[in-house]
């Protein structure tokens, strides 16, 4: 069979022609799938609710919607497709892009710098052993560190538990001026946990400086 010659020349784009007048470039062209919010035309919603600062909130036909992003130059985005109607927002699309990126990577940090020290109790802790662990505690809290305190019940210990939650609630309000309590002691298995979250810390008062007191001239020698 013969080979039939490719077509190596320019293909149309699907979707219609390029950006559309008053319109900012990534109208009218066929959408990027790696693209994480479905933004103009590609909306396929009827009417769509419409939120922000910059619009009279409220819900519109599409078209409508369209018109008024087309007006401002801007960009309709979808930013909650679940919803009924679909919520979008009328914004610059790459701005808005950045927007998340940074406020996502500025919540990665937050996460990484968060770290969790565990201390670890029996149910029946005598009290040298638990402040021991309490003035621990109030180290971890004070450098910003979560302390998840645990007790550990082996064999037959787990009949303590009513003991080892008391413990662990004693322990939480000895340490109320340093940290809170994110979760109630809970039983997973052979432990019971209490989780804390450090206080965040008092802005300080600036205080005053000391006026130095004034240095007393010594009288000059007289040379006479």
């Amino acid at each position: 069979m013969e080979k039939k010659p490719q077509f190596s020349g320019p293909r149309r784009p699907m979707g219609g022609g390029g950006a559309r007048p008053g319109m900012k470039g990534r109208k009218g062209q066929q959408r990027d799938t790696r693209d994480p919010y479905v933004i103009n035309e590609h909306i396929r919603a009827r009417e769509v609710r419409l939120v922000g600062d910059n619009v009279e909130q409220g819900i519109y036909p599409l078209s409508k919607a369209l018109k008024m992003a087309e007006e401002q130059e801007l960009d309709l985005i979808e930013i909650s497709p679940n919803a009924e109607p679909p919520v979008c927002r009328i914004l610059d699309y790459q701005k808005f892009l950045y927007q998340q990126k940074k406020r996502q990577k500025e919540q990665k940090a937050k996460a990484a710098k968060v770290v969790v020290k565990e201390i670890r109790f029996g149910p029946q802790t005598d009290d040298h052993d638990y402040n021991f662990k309490l003035k621990h505690a109030v180290g971890f809290l004070k450098e910003g560190s979560k302390v998840k305190a645990y007790v550990f019940f082996r064999g037959r210990s787990i009949l303590f538990k009513e003991q080892g939650e008391v413990l662990l609630l004693r322990f939480a309000n000895d340490l109320e001026e340093y940290g809170k309590v994110e979760m109630m002691p809970v039983l997973e298995g052979k432990r019971m946990t209490i989780m804390l979250t450090p206080l965040k810390a008092p802005a300080k008062k600036e205080t005053p400086a000391k006026e130095k007191p004034a240095k007393e001239e010594k009288p000059e020698a007289d040379n006479n």
